[in-house]
């Protein structure tokens, strides 16, 4: 099988969109790994393409805040904000489908699926070495799909007990890893809303017959995206880094 691995779609259509051309017929499924709502403007738009396909999706911190399922006092400003906007647009069809998610996946018992960490789903960023290593203890399959950072990485596991896991952080456009002995958690970047200092959607393919996991960018129209989030008086600083990717 081959799956479309996506995370942190944050209600950005536009770049939804050219995930799916970009990718084209190179997957079977789709995998979502959270917050497919939050951020931008098209939340109901991005529900509605990500059912158009097969797919499994779980929750993120931001699915769970737009339900009201979370404090909003524990966002900062401009995530309030987007949280607060996107409970007035999300129709009814919309939250019941926000509500079904669930807080993790387990796939043929090879991979687990999370928003944030196995750790903790919904809060926990793994961004270093030292916290992606206490996490392999909390999975038992022997790969893990995260979200929730909106940067592309990989954690391979210690291969001795008194080392720490390697980090590997993509740097071409199209990134292949192989998934061999070592047990991995797997970061496929944002789709709406990447914070690596590349403005460009970032996503991941898997393809469990060669056994690979691709990483990959691709360019979409930001300044469409502004223009409608200017157009509803977002925060400045919301529009402004869909251009910096930061």
């Amino acid at each position: 099988m081959r799956y479309l691995v996506i995370s942190d779609i944050h209600a950005n259509i536009v770049a939804f969109d050219a995930v799916l051309a970009h990718a084209g017929d190179a997957f079977d499924k789709i995998w979502c790994l959270g917050d497919v709502v939050g951020y931008g403007p098209y939340p109901n738009e991005c529900i509605d393409r990500l059912n158009e396909y097969d797919h499994l999706c779980i929750a993120g911190n931001h699915d769970w805040a737009a339900l009201d399922k979370l404090d909003v006092d524990e966002f900062n400003a401009n995530a309030r904000f987007a949280v607060l906007w996107t409970r007035e647009q999300l129709s009814a069809p919309h939250i019941e489908y926000l509500s079904s998610l669930p807080l993790h996946q387990l796939q043929d018992d090879v991979f687990t699926m999370v928003h944030g960490s196995p750790r903790h789903p919904i809060w926990e960023y793994i961004l270093y070495p030292n916290v992606a290593h206490i996490n392999f203890r909390h999975f038992d399959t022997p790969y893990c799909l995260v979200g929730h950072t909106h940067n592309p990485m990989v954690f391979l596991e210690a291969e001795t007990v008194d080392s720490v896991c390697e980090m590997v952080v993509p740097e071409l456009d199209v990134y292949t890893q192989a998934l061999q002995n070592r047990r991995l958690i797997i970061n496929p970047g944002s789709v709406g809303q990447p914070r690596d200092g590349d403005p460009r959607a970032a996503y991941g393919l898997l393809d469990t017959a060669a056994m690979t996991f691709e990483i990959r960018r691709v360019p979409y129209d930001i300044e469409a995206v502004q223009a409608l989030m200017k157009q509803h008086d977002f925060p400045p600083k919301l529009w402004n880094r869909l251009a910096f990717g930061y």
